[in-house]
C-alpha cells in the first residue's frame, strides 16, 4: 500500500441476499478506518456474511466493496490440509527454501526473487510464532501433528506475517484454551492498521476501541470497548422503556377523554332532542340546529379521536426503541438436589487420553472444568454420561443426568422444536410442553419449526430447552464449551437457563468470564494426565 495512504474499508449501497432470495443486506452503508473495531450483533444479523463481503470472499449484488490496502482475513470455519508443512501454512515455503539455496551457494536469480527483501523470513516467521505461543511447532512439521487451537494459531501467524493493513477476525478465539486466548489477545492489542473482530468473548472485545452493532441491516457506532457499549445500550434501554411508559399513559388518557367527550355529546343530543320535542320552533329550524350540532359534535369526536391516533403512534415509536432480545424466564424446581447428596462419583478412573480421575460431586456444586486443548475435557464428560468406558475404576452417577455437548447433535432435524422436546418429556402433554418452550422463547408457530431450520443461536435454545425440561429432570447438567459460536443475547440466555437451574453443574469452558457469572464453587483443571481442583485466581 502507498505509504500516504491511509487504511480503509468502505461499503456503498451494498445489497446481498442468498441463493434462495433471502435478503442480507439491502442498500448498506458502512465506512471503517484504523483502530480496533469489535462487531457485534444478534446471530443471524449477516457478521460472517459482511466480514466475508469485506474480504472478498463474496460479492455484492449491487453496491460496492472498497478496500484501501492489504486484507487478511481469518473465517470462522477454517480447515487446512493435514500434510501441508508448518511453512506452507505460514506462506513463506518458497522463500525460505531459496534463502537455503542461497545459503548453499546456489546464486540463481530466481532464488533472489524469491526472498526479495525479506531476507530475516525465518527469524520473523520464528518470533511471530512465539509471540503467539507456538514456538515449539517447528517449520518443517505438518499440519497433523499440531491441535485444532494450534492449526488456528497458526492461519493468523501466517497473516500477521504477511503484514496486512487491514485484518478481519471471524470468532477467532473459538476452541482456543486459555493460554492461547491470552496470546491471540495480546496480538490483538498489538496489531496497528485495521482491525475488525466479531466475537463473543468479552475479554477480546474489551480491548476494542469502539463497537459496531449489526441490528436491522444497519450499523450503528458506540465508542469504548464492550462495557463501554453495555453501559450505553443499557441506558438507552431505559430511556427508551420510559418513553413507552409515559406512551401508554397518554393513550390511556386520550382513550379516557374520548370517551368522557362521546359521553356528554349524547348527553347533549338526547337534551337537544327533548327540547326541540316541546319547543314548538318550525322543523326547517329545528332540522338546521340539529345539523349544526352534529357538525360541532362531529368536529369535537375527530379531534379527540386524531389524538389518540397520535397517542398510538407515538407508542408505536417508542416501542420500536425498546429492543427485542427476549430473556428467558423459567422455574426448574423439579432439577433441584438436596445440599450434599452425592450425585457423582468417579473411583480412580483411567480416561481413552490415559488420565487418572477420581471426584466426587454433592448437590448443588457448580463446577468449572478448564485446562489446555488436549487434555481430555471432552472425553471425561463423555466419560461421565457413559459414552465411553472408562479403561479401568468406575464412574457411577445417583440422580438423573443430561448433557450438552458441543455438537448440539441431540436434537433430530427433521423433527419440530415440539416434537423433539416431546420424545425426552413423554409423560407432558402438548399444552405442558408448549407452556414451558415458551419460557424458553419459541411460542405459538416457533415451536412448530423443523429444528434444522432454525438459525444457530435458536437450535442452541432449543438444544437447551430439550435437555433442562426433560424428564425425569436433569438433577445433574454437564456442558460442552456451551459459549462456542453464541451471540451475546444467547450466551445471557444461557445464563438466565442456568441461573434457574437448581441441580449439580459440571461445564468445561475456556470462557472464564462466562463462569464467574455462573456462581461456580469450585474449579477442576485437567492437565498433563491429572484432575486438580484450582483456585479461580490461578487461571
Amino acid at each position: 500500500m502507498n505509504a500516504f495512504t491511509t487504511p480503509a474499508l468502505t461499503c456503498s449501497r451494498l445489497s446481498f441476499s442468498w441463493p434462495d432470495g433471502s435478503p442480507v443486506f439491502t442498500g448498506f452503508d458502512l465506512s471503517v478506518g484504523p483502530g480496533r473495531t469489535g462487531l457485534v450483533g444478534l446471530n443471524g444479523t449477516g457478521k460472517s456474511t459482511l466480514l466475508k463481503l469485506l474480504a472478498g470472499e463474496l460479492t455484492p449484488h449491487t453496491g460496492s466493496v472498497k478496500v484501501s490496502g492489504e486484507v487478511g482475513y481469518l473465517p470462522q470455519s477454517l480447515t487446512l490440509d493435514v500434510s501441508l508443512r508448518v511453512d506452507e501454512a505460514l506462506g513463506i515455503d518458497r522463500a525460505r527454501a531459496a534463502l537455503h539455496a542461497i545459503e548453499a551457494g546456489d546464486a540463481s536469480e530466481e532464488h533472489f526473487t524469491a526472498v526479495g527483501d525479506d531476507w530475516d523470513v525465518e527469524e520473523r516467521a520464528r518470533a511471530t510464532l512465539d509471540q503467539l505461543g507456538l514456538a515449539h511447532v517447528g517449520l518443517d512439521r505438518t499440519i497433523g501433528e499440531v491441535s485444532g487451537g494450534e492449526s488456528v494459531l497458526l492461519r493468523l501467524a501466517a497473516l500477521l506475517l504477511a503484514r496486512p493493513d487491514i485484518l478481519l477476525l471471524d470468532e477467532p478465539t473459538n476452541n482456543l484454551d486459555r493460554q492461547a486466548r491470552r496470546r491471540l489477545h495480546d496480538a490483538v492489542a498489538g496489531f496497528h492498521g485495521v482491525l475488525v473482530i466479531v466475537s463473543h468473548d468479552r475479554e477480546l472485545l474489551d480491548r476494542v476501541e469502539q463497537i459496531a452493532e449489526l441490528r436491522d441491516g444497519a450499523v450503528t457506532w458506540y465508542g469504548g470497548n464492550l462495557a463501554a457499549y453495555e453501559e450505553a445500550v443499557a441506558t438507552q434501554q431505559e430511556a427508551a422503556e420510559r418513553m413507552v411508559r409515559a406512551a401508554e399513559t397518554d393513550v390511556r388518557r386520550q382513550k379516557r377523554e374520548l370517551a368522557e367527550a362521546q359521553t356528554k355529546l349524547a348527553r347533549r343530543a338526547r337534551y337537544g332532542s327533548r327540547v326541540a320535542a316541546t319547543s314548538g320552533d318550525p322543523k326547517i329550524l329545528l332540522g338546521a340546529r340539529k345539523r349544526r350540532a352534529q357538525e360541532t359534535a362531529g368536529k369535537h369526536r375527530n379531534l379527540h379521536e386524531q389524538r389518540l391516533e397520535g397517542a398510538k403512534e407515538r407508542l408505536e415509536e417508542a416501542a420500536e426503541r425498546v429492543r427485542e432480545d427476549a430473556e428467558i424466564h423459567v422455574e426448574l424446581p423439579f432439577t433441584a438436589v438436596p445440599r450434599g447428596r452425592q450425585v457423582l462419583t468417579v473411583e480412580d478412573a483411567e480416561l481413552r487420553t490415559g488420565a487418572r480421575v477420581t471426584l466426587r460431586v454433592n448437590g448443588p456444586d457448580r463446577i468449572a472444568l478448564v485446562g489446555p486443548n488436549g487434555a481430555g475435557k471432552t472425553t471425561l464428560l463423555r466419560t461421565l454420561v457413559g459414552q465411553l468406558a472408562p479403561a479401568s475404576g468406575e464412574v457411577r452417577t445417583h440422580v438423573p443426568l443430561r448433557w450438552l455437548p458441543q455438537r448440539l447433535d441431540v436434537l433430530d432435524d427433521a423433527l419440530s422444536v415440539v416434537e423433539n422436546v416431546s420424545r425426552l418429556a413423554p409423560e407432558a402433554n402438548n399444552q405442558q410442553i408448549r407452556s414451558r418452550l415458551a419460557r424458553f422463547l419459541f411460542r405459538g408457530e416457533r415451536a412448530e419449526r423443523a429444528v434444522g431450520t432454525l438459525s444457530g443461536g435458536e437450535r442452541f435454545r432449543a438444544t437447551l430447552a430439550a435437555v433442562m425440561l426433560a424428564e425425569p429432570g436433569p438433577q445433574l447438567l454437564l456442558l460442552d464449551e456451551p459459549t462456542n459460536n453464541l451471540d451475546m443475547a444467547s450466551v445471557r440466555q444461557l445464563r438466565e437457563a442456568l441461573a434457574a437451574y437448581e441441580g449439580a453443574l459440571v461445564v468445561a469452558s475456556h470462557d472464564v468470564p462466562f463462569l464467574r457469572e455462573l456462581g461456580i464453587t469450585r474449579w477442576l483443571r485437567l492437565a498433563d494426565g491429572e484432575l486438580t481442583e484450582v483456585e479461580p485466581e490461578e487461571l
